[in-house]
């Protein structure tokens, strides 16, 4: 069975320092899997600076895009590192490349992809490109809240919801520009949607969370189905 992670470069790169620790607890459990991986991995913190700077630097959005996939992909490659004998030598470009990689490997990477599109909606792409239906997304936060927990200490962590649910959160997140946080970006969860495949929200910090999603089991997080 094929699950898909989308891993934020907030847990690759929390501090603009390589997260050694989680990338290679994240290896070990990805080894330990009877399942086989298909991985996304954000930009974190090093993409919203650059994309900042390209901005200040008098660039346009389609070149703060760019310059973020870069950091995506610079940070796949540390995942590799980690994955090595399990996993191609290098990132995946593109999901024809993926999917045909997929069918030979346990694991395969991919960093983003075209301006405009995130990695949330890459990872929901690779899963319906490989045909997983399980969909783990792991970032600095623990699950879907009922509103920003970053600005509001008294937001509530939501167990389970439905499709439509995290669309309408989405919604009034999502602004389409390289480098900002939300949940999961509104295309990302109108494909999910169409395809109807779970999804699981946890954080990095817990390892434990995150590996009981990736085998479909309960967590402290969010699942979406």
């Amino acid at each position: 069975m094929h699950v898909v992670l989308s891993i934020g470069g907030s847990a690759v790169v929390p501090d603009g320092k390589p997260n050694i620790k989680f990338l290679k607890e994240l290896a070990s459990a990805i080894r330990a899997s009877k399942n086989d991986f298909g991985i996304v991995v954000g930009g974190g913190p090093p993409a919203r600076t650059y994309a900042g700077a390209v901005r200040e630097l008098g660039a346009g959005e389609f070149d703060a895009d760019q310059i973020a996939i870069m950091s995506t992909k610079q940070n796949a490659k540390l995942l590799l590192a980690a994955l090595k004998g399990i996993a191609p030598a290098d990132v995946a470009h593109g999901f024809e490349k993926a999917r045909e990689l997929a069918a030979r490997h346990k694991v395969v990477v991919m960093g983003g992809t075209i301006p405009g599109i995130t990695t949330d909606t890459d990872s929901v792409l690779l899963a319906e490109a490989i045909g997983a239906k399980r969909l783990v997304n792991v970032s600095n936060v623990t699950g879907i809240y009922d509103s920003d927990p970053k600005k509001n200490p008294g937001a509530k962590k939501i167990d389970t919801l439905g499709y439509d649910a995290l669309i309408s959160l989405a919604m009034a997140s999502d602004k389409r520009v390289a480098g900002t946080n939300f949940v999961f970006d509104l295309l990302a969860c109108k494909l999910i949607a169409r395809s109807k495949i779970e999804t699981h929200f946890v954080g990095w910090k817990s390892m434990d969370d995150l590996k009981a999603a990736m085998e479909g089991k309960r967590h402290g997080g969010t699942v979406v189905r």
